[in-house]
């Protein structure tokens, strides 16, 4: 991978002053800065174009924190592809597992969802993790490669590329969650990537950006990037603040350096 992931997710946080703040002070400490990163910010869509109109000539993307498949209709309540687009956002998170448990969000709903965005140009930043039941059960593994196997059928080979995947296991996910040790996430990593590799083949699988994310902080997040099948971060409550989503910034640039 050449360059390394490093991204913010908000989930229902920030007013549309909050994310002007924030997308303000992000772009004031890369200002000059020869980033060698992918940096990105995902806010909730009513914060999306303003994110983007701050951020629009810096290298640092914004995405959108879910999407429905059709362009438009009576889905009252839900953003089509189209509308993402002309807010700016050029990735789409798809299948957060906030998504999976409390709103049902099925494997298939995901992979539809992944399938219009690749329609539309949009990068799909698809999220996969086992639950807590599911890890202790030994199920951890079934659970990843099933995941990633829906949200990838019918996607073409040449569509590959555009492809993001974080990692989250539930359990370390939100005010109780523990992060996973470095070395269990990079197990599992390796699984996806090889999963995808048979679905398509090994060259295409190494070129894909596997994230980590759950519990992510500035105590951690160097650990995570040593690992060799971690390609990145994405990055919950720790990055809230824009100070803190910075140091860890600091933090990832200095482990390179």
């Amino acid at each position: 991978m050449s360059k390394l992931w490093l991204g913010s997710g908000w989930k229902m946080n920030k007013t549309l002053t909050e994310a002007h703040i924030f997308a303000k002070s992000l772009k004031d400490y890369i200002s000059g800065k020869d980033l060698d990163l992918n940096l990105f910010v995902v806010p909730p869509f009513t914060a999306l174009h303003t994110v983007y109109e701050v951020l629009s000539d810096t290298p640092i993307k914004i995405g959108a924190q879910n999407m429905y498949w059709e362009d438009s209709g009576s889905f009252t309540g839900e953003i089509s592809p189209v509308m993402i687009k002309e807010s700016g956002a050029t990735i789409v998170e798809l299948g957060h597992s906030e998504r999976r448990i409390l709103f049902g969000e099925t494997d298939e709903q995901v992979n539809q969802k992944v399938l219009s965005a690749i329609r539309h140009g949009l990068q799909p930043l698809i999220c996969l993790g086992e639950t807590k039941n599911e890890k202790e059960s030994c199920l951890a593994e079934e659970t990843v490669i099933r995941q990633i196997s829906v949200a990838l059928k019918n996607v073409p080979a040449n569509a590959i590329p555009s492809i993001i995947i974080a990692y989250e296991p539930v359990w370390s996910i939100g005010n109780n969650g523990t992060a996973a040790s470095p070395e269990y996430a990079n197990k599992i990593h390796s699984l996806i990537r090889a999963s995808i590799g048979r679905s398509y083949n090994v060259a295409m699988a190494e070129n894909i950006p596997i994230l980590y994310g759950g519990s992510v902080n500035l105590q951690n997040a160097v650990s995570f990037i040593e690992q060799p099948g971690i390609d990145g971060l994405f990055i919950g409550r720790a990055s809230w603040e824009v100070s803190s989503f910075i140091q860890i910034l600091k933090a990832v640039e200095n482990s390179q350096s």
